[in-house]
């Protein structure tokens, strides 16, 4: 594959949101920081009390709506319309504010609060800004909708789809990503095997940071747009070493 029309995926996490408000599981006084993972983000915390896991992720719904992109979510829209290859965004956010700077073909491979998931049919929908226990499926009539998100213990979506393009991959980046959660921080071991060249961009080192070819530190609306300049300017910087 000439370099002009390598195939690039990327990989984004937390990191590329802070900056437009939404916090991670790290930040103090967050969301996050008021419940246990296992109260709000596994199926036992659903099942033990769905009224909790609702009103945590209403809140979550009414933060992303009221959220908008940043520079680094612009950036990788710019460059998947630029690149004359493919840029394949996978994110293991659950808002749209890829799509909201103009990102399309992106892979939401932990849901999205966008939508509501039926427990008993698995019918999906739009959810509705705030859902609540028996919620009912407007397929089956069941009352078990939940929000279409993958809590932990529960299989990622689209994962085979994006290992068939880590295994194509020229170029791999992961950008504001903790490398604390799998299956997603051994992408980048992935890349490796494919001969594709690696980067991480964040705010500091990831716990699999010096597994990366490459790797710049700093906030992602300043990161991202720099790295997105180069690549477009010389497509061959993607392979250049760090």
């Amino acid at each position: 594959m000439g370099k002009s029309a390598q195939k690039i995926v990327i990989l984004t996490g937390a990191g590329i949101s802070a900056e437009s408000g939404l916090g991670t599981f790290r930040d103090e006084g967050g969301l996050w920081a008021q419940h246990r993972i296992e109260d709000v983000a596994t199926p036992e915390g659903f099942a033990r009390d769905p009224g909790l896991v609702h009103g945590f992720y209403n809140a979550r719904r009414a933060q992303a709506a009221g959220a908008q992109p940043n520079a680094a979510h612009q950036a990788l829209a710019r460059l998947q319309a630029e690149h004359p290859g493919e840029v394949v965004i996978v994110t293991q956010n659950v808002d749209g504010l890829h799509e909201a700077g103009g990102a399309s073909r992106v892979l939401h491979m932990h849901g999205t609060l966008a939508g509501a998931l039926c427990a008993a049919c698995g019918h999906r929908w739009v959810a509705p800004m705030e859902m609540h226990p028996g919620q009912p499926c407007p397929a089956c009539a069941a009352p078990q909708g939940r929000p279409d998100v993958v809590w932990f213990g529960e299989m990622p979506y689209f994962m085979e789809e994006i290992y068939a393009h880590l295994a194509a991959a020229d170029l791999f980046a992961a950008i504001g990503t903790s490398g604390e959660v799998y299956p997603a921080a051994a992408f980048v071991d992935e890349a490796h095997l494919a001969g594709a060249h690696t980067v991480e961009l964040n705010l500091e080192p990831s716990a699999t940071a010096s597994r990366f070819s490459e790797r710049r530190f700093g906030p992602a609306s300043e990161t991202v747009p720099a790295w997105v300049a180069e690549l477009l300017r010389s497509p061959q910087a993607a392979k250049s070493p760090p």
